[in-house]
């Protein structure tokens, strides 16, 4: 345990580091809602489904004569019709509608687990005679008594069709009243719904038959940036078998807790900090002053304009940043062990360095030195952080360097500094990021990796429908050289915190999918975290003594089929130009579907070839395929494998 780190070191065992990878067989039953019914499910957290079926919790086709549990939101009438229907006989006819928030509403809260994300689909059509208009899939939350709403979905419908609104909604917190409804933006005229459809794909189950994060990273706490949702499932069996500490991504922020004035909440921090309390993790809070996600309100003067930079102003902003820091803060004392006071405060573009964002321009510093010093007051005893991105950056680094030794001069009670560490698998290089961990290392601060992920794109302009496995190796190299660089600085990093759980939570997915993280979006550990977790990767424990070596996986099973991976890696000194693969299954398993690989199986015999862009193995090099295939009574690994007629090593 080194004296500085910020988060007590659980006690912890070194685990071997190599373990035989193989997923659990775990089936359910998908639950399919009978015609003319509403389907239920049990509110336990769902398990995975035979070849991950979707599950059905609710379909409401109207069939029966009945609204099936469909009520009016206010006093319009909610009846089931035969005058049209979009499948079948029967549908819902809306009438009597005064105004565009009335629809049909179904209290689905019992039926929705909670961090489970659930498809949800209804298909609307306006009556005839009407003028077209824009309607609105919905969803109405209470928590602790306030209402919230949401908008999943919404198209343009008319009288002459049905037109299909579909959303997504994934509950985060206990709730009094969860319902979906539908409504219009415009007008209030008569309009019918039909075959509403409420269902949810099933997790994968996580590996239990590997190493842990938390075992095997040795020289400090690893920990993951997690939004309430993923606490539940597959996702919170990663969190409590992999990570130490866990970052609130959003729940913590100004529009989170305080997005009107003097009206707090911390439902979704609650649930993050009660997590991490029963699991023995440590918390960090994130994020109490940004120039982003904070409410328009806050900026504006005392009588509802805009902020201008005048002392009255400067005086009433900085009286709310105190307030709000003391109200957030008091409510986690002693339970959030360390805060991102401020978060990125720094414009190296500027000649003083400082973001020109509202709290500079109407407080100038005074409002990071009041936020530290109020945090301070709050919890002396909480590790107090400032936080920012691209600090590896001379220009930024040295730029936040010289704000860091101002304020400490002051006596401003700043106890680290976050690097958050966004980067590809090209930039930066660890001689850049070991000189930004050498810049801050004279001041005797904690250093802290916040917000890790390591995307696959060098360009913008690149996009791959599936991440190439060359950049995912690139990839495992760049998070192995960056995790042995802070071990090397053990004694001031106090902890790497990753900034999600599995490629499918990264922030990084937008107009493109990414895939940054340690975890794929089927819940498997990647070629990063064997890069991260094991001193001999990528060859497993000990040299492979053949030409090449072969790791083959059972990621997913379920009734009657599996799905495998298998990695060759060219051991030898020279590159080979095209390559097959060859291996014999011992218990009749047939191969029914393959990627990265074009497969074959006669009998039992399976060959795998490269495919048209990855025939190229370079010495030392390694390419990855995977496969479903059937099984019946037993499903061995196979015993050896060949790369054009030479055997190969299994590791």
């Amino acid at each position: 345990m080194h004296a500085t780190h910020a988060f007590p070191r659980l006690a912890r065992r070194r685990s071997a580091l190599w373990l035989t990878v193989c997923a659990l067989v775990v089936a359910a039953v998908a639950l399919a809602a009978p015609s003319g019914a509403t389907a239920t499910t049990p509110a336990a957290a769902p398990t995975a489904a035979a070849a991950q079926e979707p599950v059905t919790v609710v379909a409401s086709d109207f069939e029966d004569g009945t609204t099936q549990g469909w009520s009016a939101r206010g006093g319009e009438t909610v009846a089931a019709s035969t005058e049209v229907a979009h499948g079948g006989t029967g549908s819902l006819a809306v009438t009597g509608r005064t105004g565009t928030w009335q629809g049909p509403a179904l209290s689905v809260g019992d039926l929705l687990t909670l961090g489970t994300s659930y498809d949800v689909s209804v298909w609307v059509r306006l009556a005839d005679g009407t003028a077209g208009d824009t309607v609105r899939l919905s969803a109405e939350r209470h928590v602790d008594g306030q209402a919230s709403y949401h908008t999943l979905g919404s198209a343009q419908a008319t009288a002459g069709g049905w037109v299909e609104l579909t959303g997504e909604y994934t509950p985060t917190a206990a709730a009094e009243y969860v319902g979906l409804y539908v409504e219009t933006a415009s007008v209030t005229a008569d309009f019918f719904v039909d075959d509403a459809l409420v269902s949810y794909q099933p997790d994968p189950p996580i590996q239990t038959d590997i190493p842990s994060l938390r075992d095997a990273v040795t020289g400090f706490p690893v920990g993951a940036g997690v939004e309430p949702s993923h606490l539940y499932g597959s996702r919170g069996d990663l969190l409590a078998k992999h990570y130490e500490s866990l970052t609130t991504g959003n729940a913590l922020k100004w529009d989170a807790t305080q997005p009107t004035e003097g009206t707090f909440r911390f439902t979704d921090a609650d649930a993050i900090v009660d997590f991490a309390t029963e699991h023995g993790m440590a918390v960090r809070g994130h994020t109490l002053v940004w120039h982003n996600q904070t409410p328009s309100w806050v900026f504006t003067d005392a009588n509802g304009d805009p902020m201008t930079p005048t002392a009255e102003n400067k005086a009433l902003l900085l009286d709310r940043l105190e307030t709000h820091i003391r109200t957030v803060m008091g409510e986690y004392a002693g339970r959030v062990e360390v805060w991102d006071v401020v978060n990125e405060v720094i414009d190296e573009s500027q000649s003083d360095g400082m973001r020109r964002s509202p709290w500079f321009q109407i407080a100038g510093l005074d409002y990071i030195r009041t936020a530290f010093r109020v945090a301070h007051e709050v919890d002396p005893d909480a590790r107090l952080f400032i936080n920012d991105y691209n600090t590896n950056v001379p220009a930024k680094r040295d730029a936040l360097f010289d704000l860091v030794s101002q304020l400490r001069a002051e006596g401003v009670p700043i106890h680290g500094v976050g690097h958050q560490m966004h980067v590809n698998v090209e930039w930066p290089s660890v001689a850049e990021t070991e000189t930004m961990l050498q810049t801050f290392a004279p001041l005797g601060l904690e250093q802290q990796i916040t917000e890790m992920d390591v995307s696959i794109y060098t360009s913008s302009g690149e996009s791959f429908p599936t991440p190439p496995e060359e950049r995912l190796r690139a990839q495992a190299e760049q998070y192995r050289a960056m995790f042995q660089l802070f071990d090397r600085y053990a004694d001031q990093i106090t902890s790497v915190t990753l900034w999600g759980v599995t490629d499918t939570d990264s922030w990084l997915n937008g107009s493109r999918a990414d895939a940054p993280l340690l975890f794929d979006r089927e819940f498997q550990a990647k070629e990063a975290f064997w890069a991260v977790v094991d001193p001999d990767w990528p060859n497993g424990p000990g040299e492979p003594t053949g030409d090449c070596a072969v790791r083959y996986q059972v990621v997913g099973s379920w009734s009657g089929g599996f799905e495998g991976r298998v990695t060759v890696t060219n051991t030898s000194a020279e590159p080979v130009d095209g390559w097959s693969l060859r291996w014999t299954f011992g218990a009749g398993q047939r191969v029914t579907q393959g990627w990265n690989a074009e497969l074959s199986q006669s009998v039992d015999v399976v060959t795998a070839e490269n495919a048209s862009w990855n025939g190229q193995l370079a010495a030392g090099g390694s390419r990855a395929f995977g496969f479903l295939a059937s099984w019946t009574d037993a499903n061995p690994a196979p015993e050896t494998f060949t790369l054009n007629g030479v055997s190969c090593t299994t590791a």
